[in-house]
């Protein structure tokens, strides 16, 4: 049976006597249970800045499996009811405090001014990664709506079932005339144009060579441009860093186990694995790097950070072991989101998703969620794997 103060016992100890002492006490705790090599899993491959960390041969091979397993998915957003409960209480009010009105939204309104600003041109867009094209064409049919006309969106995706799925989906919606579809992966992308708006939506965590991608955005949004992402930046592959792994294993092992069935895996797991996702394909494949490599090459004009351990309780493997509609359900997830934000706002664990706008240069008014600034929000490992958080 889960136990009601774990989660207020692991706050008070990490409180009063440090995170060194936390630490300590679940590892004495699970060498007593025999699941302390759980908590050291392998330093996951990391590829240094400016390389891709892999052959022609391993990436072609990355890049079949990439491609398989997206072949035949139709539906790649959907999640569980309970995410939705927590990113109405939780995540909501950070949109709020940032005037974000949702993802999607979000890159329409950049695209707007951009249009607004230059009425009598065209206005150039690109979307990275774009999939089915699901967001795309609900982008196009919003700017149509609001009387926007004077745009091309370059749909830019390695996989061509998605892309003729996205030409299917856009001429049932008659946004044919607004979108271009442009089959390509990030090596190959010739950039021939300037860009008043480049997004990328959940895309930016399946590529590989980031600094060739950046390098091509930077060029192609040019002084006037915008880069806005959307994107996961924790751990590679979507493991947990150390420091959040020992809290999640932590509550698992108390949990009811009602809550441990992995709907993605079709398995029971009676202690958190932590998963590389970026074994056989590119999920995640450079996830950790995102963060240091944008702020690296841009400047930023918005920026929200947020989540950690919350992650694998609401996302689709084990979200919907929790019923949004039941009490003790909303319950769990509470204690497990307010510890995640204490331990986010005090720094101990880092950030795992981003929002997020960029430009080449500098600008006077940067918003940002209360403390957590890109530096703050750093969280690098070293070539010898060993931890380095900045902020």
């Amino acid at each position: 049976m889960f136990d009601a103060g774990l989660l207020q016992r692991v706050w008070h100890i990490w409180r009063n006597e440090g995170r060194a002492a936390l630490i300590d006490r679940m590892r004495q705790r699970y060498r007593r249970t025999n699941v302390g090599m759980l908590l050291h899993p392998a330093t996951p491959k990391r590829y240094p800045c400016g390389c891709s960390g892999s052959s022609d041969l391993e990436y072609a091979d990355r890049l079949k499996g990439e491609l398989a397993n997206f072949r035949n998915v139709q539906n790649v957003h959907d999640l569980p009811d309970i995410f939705h409960y927590w990113s109405e209480k939780y995540l909501l009010p950070r949109f709020v405090a940032l005037n974000i009105p949702g993802v999607t939204e979000l890159f329409v309104r950049y695209v707007a001014d951009a249009c607004r600003v230059k009425p009598g041109e065209m206005c150039h867009v690109a979307s990275l990664g774009t999939g089915n094209c699901e967001a795309e064409v609900v982008m196009a049919e919003q700017l149509v709506a609001s009387g926007i006309t004077r745009f091309q969106l370059d749909c830019i995706e390695v996989n061509p079932q998605m892309l003729a799925r996205g030409r299917a989906l856009a001429s049932s919606k008659q946004m044919l005339p607004y979108l271009n579809f442009v089959e390509s992966d990030v090596k190959h992308w010739e950039c021939d144009k300037q860009y008043s708006v480049i997004v990328a939506n959940q895309s930016l965590h399946h590529f590989q060579d980031l600094e060739v991608l950046f390098g091509k955005v930077r060029l192609a949004i040019g002084h006037s441009g915008v880069f806005v992402v959307s994107d996961i930046i924790g751990r590679n592959g979507h493991m947990r860093w150390p420091e959040a792994l020992e809290v999640v294993q932590e509550v698992w092992r108390t949990m009811p186990d009602r809550y441990k069935y992995n709907h993605l895996l079709s398995r029971y797991e009676p202690m958190y694995e932590n998963w590389d996702c970026s074994v056989g394909g590119f999920e995640g494949i450079r996830a950790q790097d995102i963060l240091p490599l944008l702020t690296h090459t841009f400047k930023f004009e918005m920026f929200l950070a947020y989540g950690n351990i919350i992650d694998i309780f609401i996302d689709r493997a084990f979200g919907h072991n929790f019923d949004a509609q039941v009490d003790v359900d909303r319950a769990f997830i509470d204690r497990i989101a307010q510890l995640d934000e204490e331990l986010l706002a005090a720094g101990t664990i880092k950030p795992t998703h981003l929002i997020a706008s960029m430009r080449n240069s500098s600008t006077m008014n940067r918003q940002v969620y209360r403390h957590f600034t890109p530096d703050f929000c750093l969280r690098l490992a070293d070539s010898a794997g060993s931890i380095m958080k900045m902020g």
